[in-house]
């Protein structure tokens, strides 16, 4: 008798599952706290290929934002038991060198010597910060954070609040407006209603779906565009060509979320992203994912970095998972590929538990160093692909 092909399928995805679950739990947690981390307890900016930590790079006070979660996630998978510990040196660390005035939105970025040297209000912050207080209210009860992420709602909606919908990028001349701040706010949004059950969150999750279906998403070309003209009418130069594919990807995931919660039909838009994503993105010398693709520009960009291949994982997960019965395609295998090909050509740095960057055209490295950032688009895959087999048990 023939092996099922996709029982065999199954059994390998497990397999790689548990083999990166392992890598982020036993490598890469520990190497980031051990090698990641100032004496201070605050975040550094990247490792250099050498897994030493770049002493000489600016600091985006973001990177302290996706630490938290980070490390909140890992606390509570049990990878590690100090994560409140850890979180308090990041939160220590903003609201010492970040802090403006009495805002409660940090300053943008830090100079090596932890001197301020933008002092911008940055709605891509925000929604990290967001995200980081809805986790920490949800593995610690951190009380204290929830009052931070209600107090940074109502500054973003008092100084941040765009005409024709959305908040703007922030308190800085900007010449576009860009999806990308709006779809980590959705995330934010969805994850601190999860937590807290107060209907607000879900409100303000709700206007930027609005957003996605009127603006973001071109029922046409039935792909993602990412910058818009401050009215948010599409840019009619090169910028309003651009996808992201890893954006995309993102995108179905974050809308299977949305339509759990709401019961919003979501498959025609999941359908067209995910399937476009791949059209458009997917490079199939490497099976990596394209940075950027332009629409009328076929050798726009052919670089590739570590975190689209994570979001790929997300949404061919999710879309394995809540799909039509009808839609025959095997999104599992796009899965196991999708961790087999970031395993083969990013988890590879020369410090166990660091990464690679960015691969460039010919399939060559040309960024080495790791992005401190980039952690937590990591370590959110895993936690999909956790909840990936436990949901499915009965298959594996």
């Amino acid at each position: 008798m023939n092996p099922n092909p996709l029982n065999s399928n199954h059994q390998k995805l497990k397999v790689d599952i548990e083999q990166y679950l392992a890598w982020l739990h036993k490598l890469a947690v520990p190497c980031w706290i051990e090698r990641g981390l100032d004496p201070q307890g605050a975040a550094y900016e990247r490792l250099l290929s050498n897994g030493q930590a770049d002493l000489n790079c600016d600091r985006r006070v973001r990177v302290q934002a996706r630490q938290m979660f980070v490390f909140a996630a890992a606390h509570k998978n049990q990878w590690i038991n100090n994560g409140l510990e850890l979180i308090a040196g990041l939160d220590q660390y903003v609201q010492r060198f970040a802090k403006t005035n009495n805002s409660v939105i940090f300053a943008h970025i830090l100079d090596k010597d932890n001197q301020v040297i933008n002092q911008s209000h940055d709605l891509y912050d925000v929604a990290f910060f967001l995200l980081a207080y809805g986790w920490r209210y949800h593995v610690f009860n951190d009380l204290k954070a929830l009052d931070y992420a209600n107090k940074l709602l109502l500054q973003i909606d008092t100084d941040l609040k765009g005409q024709a919908g959305g908040w703007r990028e922030g308190s800085y001349t900007y010449q576009y407006r860009r999806q990308n701040p709006h779809m980590h706010l959705f995330e934010a949004f969805l994850t601190l209603y999860s937590v807290t059950k107060d209907a607000k969150w879900l409100a303000k999750a709700g206007e930027i779906f609005s957003l996605f279906e009127t603006i973001f998403f071109d029922s046409k070309q039935q792909v993602l565009l990412e910058f818009f003209n401050h009215d948010w009418t599409p840019c009619h130069d090169a910028k309003g060509q651009i996808i992201e594919p890893g954006h995309m990807f993102e995108w179905v995931w974050l809308l299977r979320q949305y339509s759990l919660l709401t019961g919003t039909p979501v498959d025609d838009y999941c359908h067209a992203l995910y399937h476009k994503g791949l059209h458009y993105g997917l490079d199939q010398s490497s099976d990596l994912i394209l940075d950027e693709v332009s629409l009328s520009n076929t050798k726009h960009k052919q670089t590739k970095r570590c975190w689209p291949m994570t979001e790929w994982i997300k949404a061919a997960l999710a879309q394995a998972t809540y799909c039509k019965k009808s839609d025959q395609y095997n999104y599992t295998h796009d899965a196991q590929i999708a961790l087999s090909s970031l395993s083969k050509h990013f988890l590879v740095a020369n410090t166990n538990g660091s990464y690679v960057d960015q691969y460039g055209v010919e399939n060559q490295v040309i960024s080495d160093f790791a992005p401190s950032s980039t952690l937590y688009h990591l370590v959110m895959a895993g936690l999909e692909a956790k909840r990936f087999i436990q949901d499915k048990k009965d298959v594996f």
